[in-house]
């Protein structure tokens, strides 16, 4: 799970307020830099591609299983609102090949399934 930007943003301010202190070891304070570094990096290019991600993903999920995805709002709390009804129902109609026996159908969701995580991937990512 990646966590979203403000959880980040709020242990980067934990970070600042407990290296701000007079005392703190250097080494101790070279690591939570670095960390802090790293942590706004990867909360700017999670924000950065926010919007674009979803309604990529939502339209590919909509097409898949015939519906149709709502973007008349495109604030991010929206679009992941319309992305959870959307794997919802993903999951259904994964529920319902599999019991049809739909290789096809089943497949085509695996394929939307490992292209999600593809698309989620951080520049950071190990893997």
């Amino acid at each position: 799970m990646t966590p979203d930007v403000p959880s980040v943003l709020y242990e980067l301010a934990q970070l600042l307020v407990r290296n701000a202190a007079p005392g703190v070891p250097d080494g101790e304070r070279a690591n939570a830099l670095g960390l802090s570094s790293l942590l706004l990096s990867v909360a700017a290019e999670v924000w950065d591609g926010a919007a674009e991600a979803l309604v990529q993903e939502n339209r590919t999920l909509a097409a898949l299983l015939e519906d149709t995805a709502a973007e008349a709002d495109l604030r991010l709390s929206s679009l992941r609102a319309e992305n959870a009804r959307l794997r919802g129902l993903l999951i259904a109609a994964h529920v319902a090949a599999e019991e049809a026996g739909d290789t096809v159908r089943e497949e085509a969701i695996w394929a939307e399934l490992r292209a999600s995580t593809e698309r989620r991937k951080l520049s950071v990512s190990l893997v």
